[in-house]
């Protein structure tokens, strides 16, 4: 993994109270009920398309905190984070965030940032299928710019395992607890067979597969994902894969770990424990998903912002610079 402005730009992560639950309460108050509408209408167009913007929230705070900059087209002066390694062939339904800020425009036009609806649209992503709601802190800025090499010196490869995530975590002050619990968000949706390739057919440069595979199911994926198979078809992340639930800790228990960073928090003792926890109690990953969505949703860094008019472009028209490192 290549260091450089990772290992600075972190130092600058912090946890921030300062976002308010009824933040847009007189200037948009209807911008939640606005947000869950649009969500509500994805879910009938194509369920698949609520996990993958869920993911949105991730893939955007762990970059340079909750601004938006994963959503800014790339320029000719600056490359985003659209194709970053975390993101490209894998993030999709950008055009649910688009159809989100068009109706809240309508509402209450140059209000409600791009960041406030990551946030509010992968809550409504997790509510409306079947899991937790929760009231979130509202009052973020879009950035001025993006950065896909910050992107990529950040998120993790599906062949992370479970020691390089905590320490991944932990940067971002989110615990053990915080890692597993977020995890769960695997719950819905699915991924491709380009992120298990390795595992089916040479895990660990063995040229056998992942021993702890439980052998129904691997060869059900032998099946979906062949040798010649085209790498971006998909797979279920769980077995439940439009309800957002516990049977994804069931099946980390049964072997049954789509993804080898998902797997490998039951194989390593550190998260075990929660995996277990989690399986057997519904209410108790619920509660831990809800404090790590909020406690990831504080990621902030300190930088200029605005409230963009399209989450794609910012607001001036004029070329955006890559980012750096925040000066001291």
């Amino acid at each position: 993994m290549r260091q450089g402005c990772f290992v600075f730009c972190l130092v600058f992560h912090k946890v921030t109270n300062t976002h308010a639950n009824n933040y847009y309460s007189k200037s948009c108050p209807k911008a939640e009920a606005v947000v869950r509408q649009v969500m509500m209408k994805a879910l009938i167009r194509e369920p698949r398309s609520l996990a993958s913007v869920m993911r949105f929230q991730f893939h955007d705070c762990f970059v340079n905190g909750c601004d938006a900059s994963l959503l800014l087209d790339d320029t000719p002066t600056m490359l985003g984070e659209k194709l970053a390694l975390a993101n490209i062939n894998s993030l999709r339904s950008y055009e649910v965030v688009d159809e989100v800020k068009e109706a809240l425009e309508k509402v209450c036009p140059g209000i409600v940032s791009c960041a406030d609806i990551i946030i509010m649209a992968s809550k409504d992503a997790v509510a409306l299928t079947e899991g937790p709601d929760w009231e979130v802190k509202l009052g973020r800025l879009d950035s001025l710019s993006a950065s896909q090499e910050a992107s990529d010196n950040v998120m993790p490869s599906p062949r992370a395992n479970a020691s390089f995530l905590i320490d991944l975590f932990g940067k971002f002050n989110l615990s053990v607890k915080d890692l597993v619990a977020l995890s769960g968000s695997h719950s819905i949706g699915q991924a491709r067979c380009f992120s298990i390739m390795f595992r089916l057919y040479n895990q660990s440069g063995t040229g056998r597969p992942d021993p702890v595979f439980d052998p129904k199911f691997r060869g059900k994926l032998n099946k979906l994902c062949p040798l010649n198979v085209d790498q971006n078809v998909t797979g279920d992340l769980d077995a439940t894969p439009v309800v957002f639930d516990n049977q994804y800790f069931k099946d980390l228990v049964a072997g049954r770990g789509f993804l080898n960073s998902d797997q490998t928090l039951f194989t390593f003792p550190e998260t075990r424990a929660f995996v277990q926890l989690f399986s057997r109690d519904q209410h108790e990953f619920f509660k831990a998903f809800v404090e790590g969505m909020i406690k990831m949703g504080d990621l902030q860094v300190e930088q200029q912002g605005e409230v963009r008019r399209n989450c794609r472009v910012v607001n001036s028209g004029l070329p955006v610079t890559p980012r750096t490192c925040p000066s001291v």
